[in-house]
């Protein structure tokens, strides 16, 4: 077990039937980069079951924060949905991932694009002050089917804009722009759809995606990504090709479905 530390739940808070989030311990000796996932799991019958899971809180807090969906035959999230606080967790000692500021290239404008739980990676990015040092605007698009899946939305509207250290970049750069395909809401649509439509870009007042001037990461279901990638690389997009090299966009692939 000595890839892993053993954790501590703090908090567990059910958004709804389908989605939650929880909190646990940070070990001392873990680092990692905003954006970055680790391993998660249980110890099932003497043997670690894990998955791969974005770290929702940002890198200077003390805590880890994980957003889940919950499966209901899903070997670990049918049994992480009931966890409680005070239960033990493992986490991974090695974080990793492609969703790091470094990877991509200067530009104004940074978008961040994600469909239900691919929001995670994003909430420790939109929270971290060296994203605001370098671009201009942040603009975090959630993609939902339904307005309880807007997880985090009142955090992210009410709370960060007063945050004591981050207040005033928030507000200047922050765009937060939540979507819904089944229901009615402001924003309604699929996320590709709003781009390639010009909507998006004309609800938020910024000129369509362009490689010379914008950036963007992706976090969100297979599908998504496979559409939003097609639709980048028509538009002159070319992708980070791994980690430690820099493109126009970044592509998180570890999505947690199980």
């Amino acid at each position: 077990m000595s890839k892993y530390s053993t954790e501590r739940v703090l908090n567990v808070h059910h958004w709804n039937d389908n989605l939650f989030s929880f909190k646990t311990t940070r070990d001392a000796g873990l680092r990692f980069e905003n954006g970055q996932f680790v391993m998660i799991g249980l110890e099932i019958d003497g043997r670690p079951l894990t998955r791969a899971y974005s770290i929702a809180s940002p890198n200077y807090e003390e805590h880890l924060e994980f957003f889940s969906i919950k499966v209901p035959n899903g070997p670990l999230t049918s049994r992480l949905q009931h966890l409680q606080e005070g239960d033990e967790l493992l986490v991974s000692k090695k974080p990793t991932g492609t969703l790091v500021i470094h990877d991509l290239k200067p530009a104004k404008n940074l978008y961040l694009l994600s469909t239900g739980t691919g929001l995670a990676p994003f909430m420790s990015l939109i929270q971290d002050i060296e994203v605001y040092d370098r671009f201009e605007k942040v603009v975090l698009i959630h993609g939902v089917r339904h307005l309880s899946e807007l997880a985090y939305a009142d955090f992210i509207e009410k709370e960060l804009p007063n945050n004591e250290f981050l207040g005033e970049e928030v507000r200047n750069k922050l765009i937060y722009y939540p979507t819904v395909t089944r229901e009615p809401f402001r924003n309604q649509g699929r996320l590709t759809d709003l781009i390639n439509s010009g909507k998006l870009f004309e609800d938020i007042g910024l000129p369509p995606l362009n490689p010379d001037n914008d950036k963007t990461m992706i976090c969100g279901s297979p599908q998504m990504l496979k559409d939003t990638e097609a639709l980048l690389d028509a538009r002159g997009f070319i992708v980070s090709p791994r980690v430690g090299e820099t493109g126009d966009y970044v592509i998180e692939r570890a999505f947690v479905e199980k």
